[in-house]
């Protein structure tokens, strides 16, 4: 992961985090239900973890939420 890239990872995560608990979910549900370790969900959604993740990961956790994953990448850092 590129250091240029943390700063959106972060914000990434917490939107994960933001949708799952939003659902109801646990991390190990949602774990469950994307085919990961409740260990890498938990890594994803800490603030002070940068944690890349694959597209194929991301669209199965926007499925698994029931968000359009473009929700996903609306970073507040973008804005002035």
């Amino acid at each position: 992961m590129k250091a240029e890239h943390q700063e959106r990872y972060r914000e990434l995560g917490l939107k994960i985090a933001y949708y799952r608990k939003l659902r109801g979910l646990t991390q190990e549900q949602l774990a469950e239900q994307v085919d990961r370790t409740p260990a890498f969900i938990g890594h994803v959604e800490a603030p002070n973890i940068p944690k890349a993740i694959s597209l194929d990961t991301l669209f199965d956790i926007s499925n698994a939420l029931s968000v359009p994953v473009y929700k996903f990448f609306l970073f507040e850092s973008d804005n002035p």
